[in-house]
């Protein structure tokens, strides 16, 4: 059930998703927040400029990649957010009275309704009452933003790879029975800019979330702080692909209870690195039109995540190498507010 205001927001019941979303755009409300949120200046996170006898003053933040979703507790974390995103989605759920917060970045429609039952399960409580603050950030107007055929094939009629995903994580919180007071929708049209060749890029990549006050800032991170073990966890982004494990779900790789990032192992095959082997002879260009959903709105380091990702498959063939005796990789928080593998 959704809320806006306070108000139990009530369209036609026989509206589908993308109806359900449109008109949630252009809710008085959530455009004034929208608009204000535009003019907020993006905050920059970041470790490698502050000398480490500083490191103690930065705040305790949680980082998660494309598909995974963190459930924090605000007496161990000051921030949790994401970046990255050009056609996902991040979603914020916060608990009010318990000021439990969950955040995922999703990327496919496939994984919304079972990714939204892992956040739900340490967020909500048993208070039916309960109104749960929603935020959803990323996603743009990406209809003009791809012109590969590849990629076109690949859409929905309605619109770009933003859209439908948009469309299924409003549909499915106005179909559960929790109460979901969406705060921030800024999102699609709301999200997004055109340069002067009319091709369309989002406003806003990511964000952080206060937890000790609910705030969301857009946010951008950087090699420093898109960590612990981000070379691992993008491949076992890549790897949950064909695992069926993983099928309509979101990868946990934060332990809420420990402060801890507990990173499962995965698998790799030979078909994958042979894959690898593959994409690192394309050229940068060839490599944006191959591997992104929206290559002309991708971050400046993109081409060198991707690249630096097939190089660890290609060096490290054996999974196992990488998790000894299937166990997996374990980083605890350290004084300096870093990460440190156990």
């Amino acid at each position: 059930m959704i809320y806006v205001g306070g108000i139990p927001f009530s369209p036609d019941d026989s509206s589908q998703g993308m109806d359900t979303l449109f008109a949630l755009m252009e809710h008085p409300i959530l455009v004034s927040i929208s608009n204000s949120l535009k003019s907020t200046q993006e905050r920059k996170i970041s470790v490698s400029e502050n000398p480490s006898s500083e490191r103690s003053k930065i705040s305790k933040w949680v980082y998660i990649f494309q598909r995974e979703f963190a459930t924090v507790d605000p007496s161990l974390v000051d921030l949790v957010g994401t970046d990255e995103a050009t056609t996902c989605v991040g979603v914020v759920i916060r608990n009010c009275n318990s000021g439990m917060i969950s955040v995922a970045h999703m990327d496919f429609p496939e994984v919304v309704e079972g990714g939204l039952e892992q956040m739900l399960s340490l967020v909500a409580d048993n208070d039916s009452d309960t109104l749960l603050d929603v935020h959803l950030l990323g996603g743009f107007d990406d209809i003009s933003s791809q012109n590969s055929d590849l990629a076109m094939e690949s859409r929905t009629e309605s619109g770009g790879y933003s859209h439908s995903l948009c469309a299924k994580i409003v549909e499915t919180l106005r179909n559960r029975s929790e109460k979901f007071q969406i705060q921030t929708l800024h999102v699609l049209g709301h999200n997004t800019k055109w340069d002067s060749k009319g091709i369309a890029y989002p406003i806003f990549h990511g964000f952080v979330v206060d937890t000790s006050t609910g705030l969301i800032i857009p946010a951008s991170f950087d090699g420093t702080s898109r960590c612990p073990d981000d070379i691992v966890r993008r491949i076992r982004v890549t790897s949950s692909y064909e695992d069926p494990n993983w099928t309509g779900r979101l990868l946990d790789t934060y332990d809420t209870s420990t402060d801890q990032f507990v990173i499962a192992p995965c698998a790799w095959t030979i078909r994958q690195q042979r894959i690898a082997q593959a994409l690192q002879g394309l050229s940068d260009t060839e490599l944006l039109l191959s591997c992104s959903s929206s290559p002309y709105a991708e971050g400046p380091d993109f081409v060198d995540n991707e690249r630096r990702k097939w190089d660890y498959l290609i060096k490290n063939p054996d999974w196992r190498k990488t998790f000894p005796a299937k166990q997996p990789r374990i980083f605890q928080r350290t004084a300096d507010g870093t990460w440190a593998k156990q």
